[in-house]
């Protein structure tokens, strides 16, 4: 903004009983809304600004910093302050921290999304599996968010999980995807029963899996996901007479007619069904194949993959109902089996 613009824009009321300081967020919120001021554009320093105005520095300081808080400015090291945002008729801003962004995670982002309606901003992180890279993350956060929405999967850094999310103010914490046992307190929850979810879909498909000889789960080394799964897949073929293996490395596995794979991860999924058909057997006759995650593409490749699947879209709308309608439930979200040709 130029300085010979400034009195002009930023008018404050000597005679107001309302804090200086305050009296300059306003002046700044309404130059944003009457575009005076546009996003990126750069504000005049402490300095300037407090010899522009005839204020002391505290008072530009404090002015600032309450618009940072709510996520109107943000301050670069080196370069000064900045308008960030220019939506100032939003009721709150929350910030989405997924593990990795994948088919069935956009499905979650858009529920959520629409649920939540157009009075509220959303920014979404994707913090790739890595606790350091979600701790700097979590540190470096720009707005006052109402809420904190997040997606605990980690590799490495797992032992750290909690001990960073217990840092997040239980009002604001959403946990969606799993349940953290070991957190206190009361904050919402949104999660999928792992074990109990592959265990009831095995079931479910039990009569189509009686063709064959051996279940195997695709289960990698060093992976995210959580043990309940193994334990809910080694119940069922207990309980129903299945040889079972665990697979970590689908590239290294002998493949022979009789058997059933259940892959958790999309390229898995890919490395399994280039061996099956480069060894000329039939998926769904020779071999089964059963894919955790629905996204919309499995229902047309090789005539359809069956899946056990979260329902993502209601997990999306779930999160967003929790933080709409002010609740701290912890909900468990609905599994589904879809039958297809490959088994």
């Amino acid at each position: 903004m130029r300085s010979n613009h400034l009195h002009a824009v930023l008018q404050l009321d000597k005679t107001s009983a309302a804090p200086k300081y305050l009296q300059l967020a306003n002046a700044i919120m309404k130059a944003i809304r009457v575009g005076d001021l546009s996003k990126n554009d750069l504000l005049p320093s402490i300095n300037e600004l407090s010899a522009i105005l005839d204020l002391s520095r505290d008072t530009i300081e404090k002015g600032y910093r309450y618009l940072k808080k709510n996520g109107i400015i943000l301050s670069v090291p080196g370069k000064g302050y900045f308008i960030a945002h220019t939506d100032l008729d939003k009721k709150g801003y929350i910030a989405l921290f997924f593990n990795k962004l994948s088919a069935h995670k956009k499905i979650v982002y858009d529920s959520f999304v629409k649920t939540m309606g157009e009075d509220y901003g959303i920014d979404l992180f994707v913090y790739n599996n890595d606790v350091n890279y979600f701790k700097s993350l979590l540190k470096n956060l720009n707005k006052d968010y109402q809420h904190i929405v997040v997606i605990p999967h980690f590799i490495k850094g797992k032992d750290q999980e909690i001990d960073i999310i217990r840092e997040i103010p239980k009002d604001k914490l959403i946990v969606l995807g799993k349940e953290l046992p070991e957190l206190q307190g009361e904050y919402a929850c949104v999660y999928e029963n792992f074990e109990k979810d592959i265990y009831n879909a095995l079931k479910q498909a039990n009569k189509s899996l009686a063709k064959y000889k051996t279940l195997k789960l695709i289960f990698p080394d060093n992976s995210y996901f959580p043990k309940g799964i193994i334990k809910g897949f080694y119940k069922f073929c207990q309980e129903f007479k299945f040889e079972h293996l665990l697979v970590s490395n689908i590239q290294k596995e002998q493949i022979s007619a009789g058997e059933v794979y259940i892959n958790l991860i999309e390229e898995d999924l890919v490395r399994l069904l280039d061996k099956v058909l480069s060894l000329d057997l039939e998926i769904g006759k020779d071999v089964g194949v059963i894919s955790y995650n629905e996204t919309p593409l499995k229902k047309f490749i090789l005539s359809g993959i069956t899946t056990i699947s979260t329902d993502f879209k209601e997990m999306g709308k779930l999160a967003a109902k929790v933080i709409l309608n002010k609740s701290k439930d912890k909900i468990e979200v609905p599994f589904y089996l879809k039958m297809r040709n490959s088994l």
